[in-house]
């Protein structure tokens, strides 16, 4: 990283930016205020057969504030080189003139994060590649999802890594930054040819560039995921066990996630609203949220609004546990904020961070056989999943198998069910493979009904 760089994510320059907003605010009539900085520098490159396609640099920073004037709040994108004190004049003159709403407001001081210790987390490994770096590794990813048999096209293999600088701070004494880092690469591979092409891709992200997935297994696992799908065809329609695996599993854990979420409860526009203390999932399985895993990609030492940053079980034993919540949407709902305030530089909302399901058996290969024949989905297609009605239907790809073992890929099919169903009948194994922040195992589901020719 070069000097400038180094400047440019300066946590004691992003803290002078928010003291001068809360300063403007306070002086153009804000009774409390609230200001977030941010800045970012990012490379990546792009390969595709051979040619280096793409190379980015970007710089970013932007700064928010958002000001309080009794019970009337206004938010606003500030140019950090720009002139804050209009900004702050025109923040307020705006909270003036916005309706009441007593359920926004900053956090009790006696509920804020202390003794803050960003570096115990470790997000920031202090590495930001040179754009000729990344690409020579966009080409070795390249070169080894090429080189696997039945590999016939590359769609392109990136590589890129950011550094990220965020401080927060408000009129009831918050004031605290953070540096992340994000490294990660993707290979994306192209089978057979003409009107039988597959495509398929896989990736790996790490906050620290020493745990990336190497580059020879990314790429391989991405041409053989491609040739496994050749002569794909459609099955008949039939109820059947349905087994996604893990990278799909994440998906339909993050329609329980999206079904808890704070902003959906407390608009009733959730089929898990007022369903605290009820059975949710199996017996024996915890939903488990935890800001604090170390290295994980949605870790952070404080939430959004300075809250201290604690694990919470949202299902714990298969009983709904905890919605997620930021300030606002506790107040709502009549309950305590739990620190899931996320924030880029607009107003905060409720948000999961490192997600983790506990209290499975098994891998999908165990899964399978405990099924016997079934439908093992690795691609979904559109987006039909309704968290209010619980209605779900999904375009889908994959493999059916007989005797647990695989017996021919499907494509262009439909699976569907109700949310509500699915939840109370995933079976969860044991084997998420910490691909995303949302960490699930592969899981399978009876009685789907899967519509084929």
């Amino acid at each position: 990283m070069s000097h400038d760089t180094i400047e440019y994510l300066s946590l004691d320059r992003l803290s002078a930016l928010t003291e001068a907003a809360l300063d403007a605010a306070k002086a153009a009539g804000a009774d409390n205020a609230d200001a977030v900085a941010l800045a970012r520098f990012s490379v990546s490159s792009t390969v595709r057969n051979g040619v280096t396609e793409e190379v980015e640099s970007a710089e970013e920073a932007d700064l928010g504030l958002r000001v309080f004037v009794g019970d009337r709040a206004a938010m606003v994108g500030v140019n950090p080189s720009g002139d804050i004190k209009s900004v702050a004049e025109r923040a307020v003159a705006m909270a003036k003139a916005a309706p009441a709403d007593d359920t926004v407001a900053l956090a009790d001081p006696a509920a804020l994060a202390r003794d803050i210790d960003a570096a115990s987390l470790e997000i920031d490994d202090g590495i930001v590649l040179t754009s000729e770096a990344l690409t020579e590794r966009a080409h070795r990813l390249e070169h080894a999802m090429k080189h696997v048999p039945g590999v016939t096209n590359s769609a392109g293999t990136s590589a890129s890594a950011a550094r990220a600088a965020r401080w927060y701070a408000a009129t009831n004494g918050f004031s605290a930054g953070y540096f992340t880092t994000t490294h990660s690469h993707v290979a994306r591979a192209i089978a057979g040819d003409g009107t039988r092409m597959e495509r398929d891709h896989w990736h790996s992200a790490k906050r620290h560039l020493a745990d990336l997935v190497d580059e020879k297994t990314v790429g391989e696992t991405a041409g053989r995921r491609a040739v496994r799908r050749m002569e794909a065809e459609p099955i008949s329609t039939r109820v059947a066990t349905v087994i996604f695996e893990p990278t799909i599993a994440t998906g339909f854990v993050g329609h329980l996630l999206g079904a808890v979420n704070g902003s959906a409860v407390a608009r009733e526009a959730s089929l898990l609203a007022g369903k605290l203390g009820e059975k949710v999932l199996a017996d024996g399985i915890t939903i488990r949220d935890d800001p604090r895993v170390v290295r994980g990609l949605a870790s952070r030492p404080f939430d959004g609004e300075g809250l201290a940053s604690e694990a919470i079980d949202i299902v714990a034993d298969g009983i709904l546990d905890h919605y997620v919540l930021d300030l606002s949407t506790a107040r709502r709902l009549g309950m305590t904020g739990n620190g899931r305030g996320f924030r880029g530089t607009g107003a905060p909302s409720p948000m999961a961070t490192n997600v983790s399901v506990l209290g499975g058996a098994g891998d999908m290969a165990s899964l399978m056989k405990e099924a016997g024949s079934g439908l093992l989905v690795t691609e979904l297609i559109g987006s039909g999943a309704n968290i209010v009605s619980g209605a779900y239907s999904r375009g889908a790809a994959g493999f059916w198998f007989e005797n647990g073992e695989i017996v021919a890929p499907v494509a262009e099919i439909t699976i569907a069910g109700n949310l509500r169903d699915m939840f109370a009948r995933a079976r969860f194994g044991d084997d998420a493979p910490g691909l995303y922040s949302t960490n699930a195992p592969s899981i399978a589901i009876e009685g789907l009904t899967i519509g084929g020719r």
